[in-house]
């Protein structure tokens, strides 16, 4: 152990402190190599990019990424899966980038790892020899801080590892399986107790009294209120605690009620076997996280809708204009990109749209990146494109095509879709007119894009005052809003402000 002058003095000790100081929550204690615990594993990559010094004066100090330093292996460093989003728990090895063998420099993608949010690289933080792979490629569900690899310094060393295995005390500690109970004996059924007169409980409608707690549990548990009897409740009003004590008393009661004429009813959470072929398709990581935040998204979050019809006219021709200048320049502008560069500017016209819920208190952001909805094989993803009410069109329009690409390539990295103060989703390219989208938290809204269609509208009045009509495309958009930050009113103005900027827009390249 050091004295107490060392610890002050020694650039050493000081280094590890300040490194203990920085650790991030849920990272194992920093120690030195030779007081490391086998569980320590996991080092946050953004610590270890504090100290980029050689490998081994990383080993002596300690704080080498899951260092594994026993006499019967040379010197090593285990490589875990590290946290590569806020949000992250598990992760999947999509595709290691390195063999075995193979030498890795310091920044290089080593692995494909597949997070709650996209496919993300799995950078190294040192150079070495990749000596095993501990997780192939495919392992799914491997929780942060899991060793995945070995790293050593020498190439002489790999050969030392090629049985090496991760014994149980490596490894994050997993919740223990129960084990199977050993089965009882029967007990020998109960004598039937003497019928106990059954009182009524109804009201002079006929209708039986009982608590709302009380019809749920009774419906889950398939029982006739009516068999009850008197609740202990008001009035005989029946209560949980009667419900559970009548089905302690009689746990066969209610399905002897149900007679042979009534169709048998599945019980909650159970699932009928269909009788035709199918099949269960296994859920990714960044499915399970859609699904997740859809669910908080509708269950927590107020949302309301408004819906406008917009004149998409001059839209169309300033586009097909422009688009003639830049054919040179291989640039062709796509409504999208009219759309985006319209929902910028009416987010900076009425700011109080360009606003985040934060549980006790509302963000209002000074900046407005737009999330452009893209479809890809795992699910929906938003990548982001930042400062859009201060790019021109054809700046977005390239950047929209570039994310687009990563997207559905799995390529994009976590600055490129994480955050946003706003999300776009357009359906129009697959003929839907319109649909309301599903805010995505904390924004404070999202705008559903219908396509366009040509409509009968009146154009104005003759000379007798009689109106006239012509023909006009026209797309429907829906806003969907929180209602806790976005009132009813300021998502109207919203509307207005977004419509003056697609029929007339001239006005957006002023």
């Amino acid at each position: 152990r050091s004295s107490e002058f060392r610890v002050k003095k020694n650039p050493v000790c000081v280094a590890m402190q300040r490194v203990r100081s920085q650790c991030m929550r849920g990272a194992m204690r920093v120690c030195t190599a030779t007081a490391l615990s086998r569980a320590s594993l996991y080092r946050p990559l953004s610590i270890m990019r504090r100290y980029r010094g050689p490998l081994p004066q990383r080993l002596h100090l300690g704080i080498a990424r899951g260092i594994r330093n026993f006499s019967s292996y040379p010197e090593h460093e285990v490589l875990t899966m590290p946290a590569l989003s806020p949000t992250m728990e598990v992760g999947t090895i999509s595709k290691w980038q390195v063999a075995e063998g193979e030498f890795i420099e310091s920044g290089a993608v080593i692995a494909d790892v597949e997070t709650d949010k996209a496919v993300v690289a799995f950078e190294a933080v040192d150079e070495g020899y990749l000596a095993k792979i501990i997780a192939p490629e495919g392992s799914s569900d491997i929780a942060i801080g899991t060793p995945v690899a070995i790293l050593v310094e020498s190439k002489e060393s790999v050969g030392a590892f090629k049985d090496y295995t991760v014994d149980a005390s490596a490894a994050p500690a997993a919740a223990a399986e129960p084990e199977p109970a050993p089965a009882a004996t029967p007990a020998p059924a109960p004598a039937p107790a003497p019928a106990a007169p059954v009182a009524e409980t109804k009201s002079s409608g006929g209708r039986v009294i009982a608590s709302p707690l009380a019809r749920s549990i009774a419906a889950e548990m398939g029982i006739d209120l009516g068999l009850v009897g008197a609740g202990s409740g008001p009035n005989g009003r029946i209560t949980k605690k009667d419900i559970e004590a009548y089905a302690a008393s009689a746990p066969a009661a209610a399905p002897a009620q149900a007679t042979a004429a009534e169709p048998t009813m599945a019980a909650p959470g159970m699932v009928a076997t269909p009788s035709g072929k199918y099949e269960d398709v296994s859920l990714s990581n960044m499915r399970k996280t859609i699904a997740k935040r859809l669910v908080q998204s509708k269950r927590e979050v107020p949302h309301y809708y408004l819906s406008l019809t917009v004149s998409v006219d001059e839209l169309v021709k300033t586009r097909a204009d422009l688009n003639k200048r830049l054919e040179k320049e291989g640039i062709k502008l796509s409504v999208n990109d009219f759309i985006i560069k319209a929902s910028a500017l009416a987010m900076a016209k009425v700011p109080e749209v360009n606003s985040a819920w934060m549980d006790s208190f509302i963000r209002s952001y000074d900046y407005v990146d737009v999330c452009v909805a893209v479809a890809t094989p795992g699910g929906l993803v938003t990548p982001i494109v930042p400062d859009a009410d201060r790019l021109g069109l054809t700046a977005i329009s390239q950047k929209v095509k570039e994310l687009a690409v990563k997207a559905k390539e799995n390529k994009l990295q976590p600055h490129e879709f994480q955050g946003g103060t706003f999300t776009v989703s357009n359906l129009g390219m697959f003929g839907i007119t319109n649909f309301s989208a599903i805010i995505n938290p904390p924004q404070a809204a999202i705008l559903a894009v219908g396509g366009s269609e040509t409509k009968i509208v009146q154009s104005g009045t003759d000379e007798d005052g009689k109106p006239t009509y012509t023909t006009s495309k026209v797309m429907t958009v829906s806003l969907s809003c929180d209602h806790r930050v976005v009132d009813g009113a300021v998502g109207a103005q919203w509307l207005q402000a977004f419509k003056g900027y697609i029929e007339d827009p001239m006005s957006m390249l002023l």
